[in-house]
């Protein structure tokens, strides 16, 4: 009887021998541990793993992963991930971009791969701030933000990802902060067993050009207060004490104290991600309190690559051709003497 031996991975199996260098104090290093501690758990073999990145901070991330990977082109990490999964559906495909690389210089290529759903993983460094070139504006960068380029406030109105990525018909779609690893590892394995295009977006502090960007929904203090961390076909509740939960009140969603005007637990929204419609999704996305963290959307699709398959199938099975000369030959030829 044949057996076939499976690894075992640590996370020590996926850490390169690269020294890793970001800024002291910068949550790329938080990101790049939840990664190598969540590998193990996919049950994916190494030599299958590939990181493919664009420019910016978060693009050294494949040197310190020590598996395949390519730091590519500004932007154009979809692209070319896009390029990889097809010639290979065997390999776990990761995209690693921030919120300039994928939004500005690489929006199209950004939209364009959640559209398609190709099978693949996009995880969004999101610091609302260009941090590799010192400290520009970004296309999510606040309005009246005061940075290198905008010494007087940033007068661009800033993109939302998760809106953008709706907009763009993503079918899996989670937002975590930059500190909490434990929940940011749970996400990536769960992007991993999604089938089709995943987007987490991370909410990454910049310690240096942007230091605190998202401290009043993810320091320790406030955390559980400001954020509503979202799971499939549970109650929407949140809080330090976890009283307080979501209601849909008409067109809008309303926060609520379990205990008052007779509010229990029982009269909170149910969250489900595999809805096909996103409204309520989109909904989530928008909200600012509480800022809604976890998978807000994993609805089950086609994939680019299952629709590619089964066209091929078809046109082969109406097709005389078995072979080029077929083609080459199949009309009026002639001969040159």
């Amino acid at each position: 009887m044949n057996t076939t031996e499976v690894k075992v991975y640590t996370f020590k199996d996926f850490a390169s021998d690269q020294e890793v260098r970001w800024c002291p104090g910068c949550d790329d290093y938080v990101i790049l541990r939840a990664m190598q501690k969540a590998l193990p758990e996919m049950g994916v073999k190494k030599e299958n793993v590939v990181f493919i990145s664009g420019i910016g901070c978060s693009s050294r991330f494949p040197y310190y992963m020590d598996t395949y990977g390519m730091h590519s082109i500004h932007g154009r990490a979809p692209a070319i991930a896009t390029g990889a999964k097809l010639a290979n559906s065997n390999l776990s495909v990761w995209v690693i971009t921030g919120d300039g690389d994928s939004m500005a210089i690489g929006g199209n290529h950004f939209i364009h791969v959640l559209r398609r759903n190709v099978d693949l993983n996009i995880v969004l460094f999101n610091n609302e701030i260009y941090g590799l070139t010192k400290g520009q504006f970004s296309p999510t960068s606040l309005v009246g933000q005061k940075t290198k380029s905008s010494p007087y406030g940033n007068t661009q109105p800033p993109f939302s990802a998760g809106e953008l990525a709706l907009g763009a018909q993503a079918r899996f779609l989670a937002r975590i902060g930059g500190n909490t690893p434990k929940e940011m590892s749970q996400l990536f394995i769960e992007a991993e067993k999604f089938k089709g295009t995943s987007l987490i977006e991370v909410l990454q502090n910049c310690p240096i050009f942007n230091d605190g960007c998202y401290s009043q929904y993810t320091d320790k203090a406030v955390r559980e207060d400001k954020q509503l961390f979202v799971e499939h076909q549970k109650p929407m509740i949140f809080g330090k004490a976890r009283d307080k939960g979501l209601l849909l009140n008409g067109l809008k969603l309303e926060v609520v104290t379990i205990g008052e005007n007779g509010i229990t637990e029982e009269d909170l929204l149910i969250h489900n991600a595999k809805e096909k419609d996103p409204t309520l999704h989109q909904m989530l996305v928008r909200l600012k309190y509480p800022l809604v963290t976890g998978i807000i959307r994993s609805y089950d699709d086609i994939t680019l690559e299952e629709r590619e398959n089964e066209q091929t199938k078809k046109v082969k099975a109406n097709s005389s051709f078995t072979k080029t000369d077929d083609l080459f030959f199949s009309g009026e030829t002639y001969e040159i003497k």
